[in-house]
Protein backbone atom coordinates (compact mmCIF):
# COMPACT_ATOMS: atom_id res chain seq x y z
CA UNK A 1 0.00 0.00 0.00
CA UNK A 2 1.31 3.64 -1.00
CA UNK A 3 2.92 5.85 1.74
CA UNK A 4 0.01 7.64 3.30
CA UNK A 5 1.37 11.70 3.86
CA UNK A 6 -1.28 14.21 5.35
CA UNK A 7 -0.42 17.92 4.63
CA UNK A 8 -0.99 20.80 7.01
CA UNK A 9 -1.51 23.92 4.76
CA UNK A 10 -3.49 26.94 5.92
CA UNK A 11 -3.26 27.96 2.25
CA UNK A 12 -5.82 25.91 0.35
CA UNK A 13 -3.62 26.55 -3.22
CA UNK A 14 -0.45 25.34 -2.16
CA UNK A 15 -2.10 22.45 0.09
CA UNK A 16 -3.77 21.54 -3.55
CA UNK A 17 -0.50 21.95 -5.34
CA UNK A 18 1.35 19.58 -2.70
CA UNK A 19 -1.30 17.07 -2.99
CA UNK A 20 -1.13 17.28 -6.81
CA UNK A 21 2.70 16.44 -6.69
CA UNK A 22 2.72 13.89 -4.02
CA UNK A 23 -0.51 11.99 -5.48
CA UNK A 24 1.35 12.06 -9.25
CA UNK A 25 4.34 9.76 -7.20
CA UNK A 26 1.43 7.57 -6.05
CA UNK A 27 0.95 8.77 -2.47
CA UNK A 28 -1.92 8.46 -0.18
CA UNK A 29 -2.82 12.57 0.35
CA UNK A 30 -5.08 14.02 3.21
CA UNK A 31 -4.89 17.83 3.89
CA UNK A 32 -5.58 19.73 6.99
CA UNK A 33 -6.25 23.49 6.79
CA UNK A 34 -5.47 24.74 10.70
CA UNK A 35 -3.85 23.20 13.50
CA UNK A 36 -6.99 22.01 15.22
CA UNK A 37 -7.87 19.70 12.16
CA UNK A 38 -4.28 18.62 11.87
CA UNK A 39 -4.52 17.15 15.57
CA UNK A 40 -7.81 15.50 14.26
CA UNK A 41 -6.42 14.10 11.43
CA UNK A 42 -3.21 12.81 12.36
CA UNK A 43 -4.62 10.81 15.27
CA UNK A 44 -8.02 9.64 13.09
CA UNK A 45 -5.43 8.88 10.11
CA UNK A 46 -2.09 7.67 11.29
CA UNK A 47 -0.30 8.86 8.20
CA UNK A 48 2.90 7.82 7.41
CA UNK A 49 4.38 11.16 6.68
CA UNK A 50 3.45 14.43 7.96
CA UNK A 51 4.08 18.18 6.03
CA UNK A 52 3.49 20.30 8.36
CA UNK A 53 3.39 24.36 8.01
CA UNK A 54 4.93 26.50 10.44
CA UNK A 55 2.45 29.37 10.25
CA UNK A 56 -1.48 28.10 11.53
CA UNK A 57 -4.54 29.21 12.33
CA UNK A 58 -6.54 27.87 15.15
CA UNK A 59 -3.22 25.62 16.89
CA UNK A 60 0.19 27.00 15.87
CA UNK A 61 2.36 24.47 13.94
CA UNK A 62 5.19 24.42 16.58
CA UNK A 63 1.86 23.28 19.57
CA UNK A 64 0.69 20.82 16.88
CA UNK A 65 4.26 19.36 16.49
CA UNK A 66 4.11 19.80 20.53
CA UNK A 67 1.05 17.09 20.43
CA UNK A 68 1.96 14.92 18.23
CA UNK A 69 5.74 14.42 19.86
CA UNK A 70 4.03 13.51 23.22
CA UNK A 71 2.54 10.04 21.03
CA UNK A 72 4.30 9.44 18.38
CA UNK A 73 7.52 9.31 16.48
CA UNK A 74 5.88 9.64 12.74
CA UNK A 75 8.16 11.45 10.43
CA UNK A 76 7.30 15.17 10.36
CA UNK A 77 8.68 17.52 7.67
CA UNK A 78 8.17 21.83 8.51
CA UNK A 79 7.40 23.79 6.11
CA UNK A 80 9.06 27.09 7.15
CA UNK A 81 9.76 31.04 6.08
CA UNK A 82 13.10 31.65 3.84
CA UNK A 83 15.91 31.81 6.14
CA UNK A 84 14.35 31.78 9.27
CA UNK A 85 16.75 29.57 11.48
CA UNK A 86 14.68 30.20 14.83
CA UNK A 87 11.87 28.20 13.27
CA UNK A 88 13.74 25.30 11.68
CA UNK A 89 16.03 25.48 15.14
CA UNK A 90 13.08 25.59 17.11
CA UNK A 91 11.16 22.37 14.85
CA UNK A 92 14.64 20.31 15.15
CA UNK A 93 14.11 21.12 19.07
CA UNK A 94 10.45 19.78 19.46
CA UNK A 95 11.33 16.79 16.89
CA UNK A 96 11.04 17.35 13.87
CA UNK A 97 12.88 15.37 11.11
CA UNK A 98 13.26 18.06 8.15
CA UNK A 99 12.74 21.22 7.31
CA UNK A 100 12.11 22.79 3.91
CA UNK A 101 12.09 26.29 3.12
CA UNK A 102 9.38 28.68 1.73
CA UNK A 103 9.56 29.27 -1.24
CA UNK A 104 10.55 25.54 -2.42
CA UNK A 105 9.90 23.58 -5.82
CA UNK A 106 7.75 20.63 -5.48
CA UNK A 107 10.73 18.88 -6.74
CA UNK A 108 12.81 19.68 -3.99
CA UNK A 109 9.57 18.54 -1.57
CA UNK A 110 9.22 15.49 -3.02
CA UNK A 111 12.44 14.68 -3.15
CA UNK A 112 12.78 15.45 1.22
CA UNK A 113 9.38 13.09 1.25
CA UNK A 114 11.04 10.14 -0.44
CA UNK A 115 14.15 10.45 1.30
CA UNK A 116 12.56 10.46 4.96
CA UNK A 117 10.22 7.85 4.05
CA UNK A 118 13.10 5.58 3.08
CA UNK A 119 15.27 6.40 6.00
CA UNK A 120 12.34 5.63 8.39
CA UNK A 121 12.47 1.88 7.68
CA UNK A 122 16.59 1.73 6.75
CA UNK A 123 17.63 1.55 9.78
CA UNK A 124 15.29 -1.61 10.41
CA UNK A 125 16.45 -3.56 6.97
CA UNK A 126 20.23 -2.57 7.51
CA UNK A 127 20.40 -4.18 10.62
CA UNK A 128 17.44 -7.10 10.43
CA UNK A 129 19.50 -10.05 11.11
CA UNK A 130 20.09 -8.57 14.66
CA UNK A 131 16.59 -7.93 16.10
CA UNK A 132 17.94 -6.87 19.18
CA UNK A 133 20.63 -4.26 20.82
CA UNK A 134 20.93 -4.10 24.41
CA UNK A 135 22.72 -0.80 26.29
CA UNK A 136 22.96 -1.66 29.92
CA UNK A 137 19.05 -1.53 30.96
CA UNK A 138 17.84 -0.39 27.58
CA UNK A 139 16.40 -2.63 24.92
CA UNK A 140 16.53 -1.33 21.49
CA UNK A 141 13.85 -3.70 19.66
CA UNK A 142 13.95 -3.17 16.01
CA UNK A 143 10.96 -5.64 14.60
CA UNK A 144 8.72 -3.72 17.51
CA UNK A 145 10.11 0.17 16.87
CA UNK A 146 10.55 0.06 20.62
CA UNK A 147 13.09 1.41 23.59
CA UNK A 148 12.42 0.37 26.73
CA UNK A 149 14.74 1.31 29.97
CA UNK A 150 14.75 -1.21 32.67
CA UNK A 151 11.03 -2.71 31.43
CA UNK A 152 9.59 0.39 30.94
CA UNK A 153 8.63 1.93 28.29
CA UNK A 154 10.58 4.83 26.52
CA UNK A 155 8.66 6.97 24.09
CA UNK A 156 11.45 8.12 20.91
CA UNK A 157 10.75 9.90 17.55
CA UNK A 158 11.32 8.85 14.84
CA UNK A 159 14.83 10.21 14.65
CA UNK A 160 15.71 9.69 17.91
CA UNK A 161 15.16 5.57 17.53
CA UNK A 162 17.00 5.55 14.30
CA UNK A 163 20.39 7.62 16.00
CA UNK A 164 19.88 5.37 18.81
CA UNK A 165 19.79 2.04 16.81
CA UNK A 166 22.91 3.36 14.21
CA UNK A 167 24.92 3.53 17.57
CA UNK A 168 23.92 0.34 19.77
CA UNK A 169 24.91 -1.52 16.65
CA UNK A 170 28.43 -0.85 16.71
CA UNK A 171 29.42 -0.25 20.92
CA UNK A 172 32.47 2.02 21.43
CA UNK A 173 32.45 3.02 17.82
CA UNK A 174 32.66 6.72 17.45
CA UNK A 175 30.67 8.32 14.91
CA UNK A 176 30.95 12.02 13.61
CA UNK A 177 28.05 14.31 13.19
CA UNK A 178 28.75 13.87 9.16
CA UNK A 179 28.72 9.91 9.63
CA UNK A 180 25.25 9.71 11.56
CA UNK A 181 23.80 12.67 8.78
CA UNK A 182 24.68 9.79 6.27
CA UNK A 183 23.22 7.09 8.12
CA UNK A 184 20.09 8.17 9.68
CA UNK A 185 19.04 11.55 7.72
CA UNK A 186 20.57 9.76 4.10
CA UNK A 187 23.52 11.75 1.73
CA UNK A 188 20.92 13.82 0.19
CA UNK A 189 20.37 15.73 3.31
CA UNK A 190 20.78 19.06 2.54
CA UNK A 191 20.24 20.40 5.98
CA UNK A 192 23.40 21.25 9.01
CA UNK A 193 24.73 18.26 11.84
CA UNK A 194 22.99 20.75 13.66
CA UNK A 195 20.13 18.22 13.93
CA UNK A 196 22.52 15.40 15.13
CA UNK A 197 23.12 17.57 18.25
CA UNK A 198 19.70 18.71 18.71
CA UNK A 199 18.85 14.49 18.69
CA UNK A 200 21.88 13.71 20.93
CA UNK A 201 20.32 15.85 23.50
CA UNK A 202 16.65 15.02 23.38
CA UNK A 203 18.07 11.41 23.40
CA UNK A 204 20.13 11.71 26.99
CA UNK A 205 16.66 13.91 28.01
CA UNK A 206 14.60 10.54 27.75
CA UNK A 207 17.35 7.87 28.36
CA UNK A 208 19.52 9.35 31.13
CA UNK A 209 18.89 9.90 34.83
CA UNK A 210 21.30 13.33 34.54
CA UNK A 211 21.86 14.16 30.99
CA UNK A 212 24.75 16.40 32.22
CA UNK A 213 26.11 13.16 33.21
CA UNK A 214 25.11 10.78 30.57
CA UNK A 215 25.89 6.79 31.01
CA UNK A 216 24.36 5.51 27.42
CA UNK A 217 25.05 8.20 24.83
CA UNK A 218 28.29 9.44 25.26
CA UNK A 219 30.41 12.04 23.80
CA UNK A 220 34.16 11.72 22.17
CA UNK A 221 35.14 15.88 22.56
CA UNK A 222 36.33 16.81 18.86
CA UNK A 223 35.14 13.52 17.21
CA UNK A 224 31.63 12.65 17.57
CA UNK A 225 29.36 10.01 19.57
CA UNK A 226 28.96 6.36 20.69
CA UNK A 227 27.53 4.52 23.02
CA UNK A 228 29.34 2.19 25.72
CA UNK A 229 30.76 -1.19 24.90
CA UNK A 230 30.39 -2.52 28.50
Amino acid sequence: MPAHILVVEDEEPIANILRFALEREGYRVSCAYDGAEALERWRALQPDLILLDVMLPEVDGFDVLRAIRQASGVPVIILTAKDDEVDKVLGLELGADDYVTKPFSTRELVARVKANLRRASDVLREHKENERYVVQDLVIDLAEYTVTKAGQPIPLTHREFQVLAVLAAHPGRVFTRDQLVDQVWGSDYVGDTRAVDVTIRRLREKLEPDPSQPRYVLTRRGVGYYVRNE
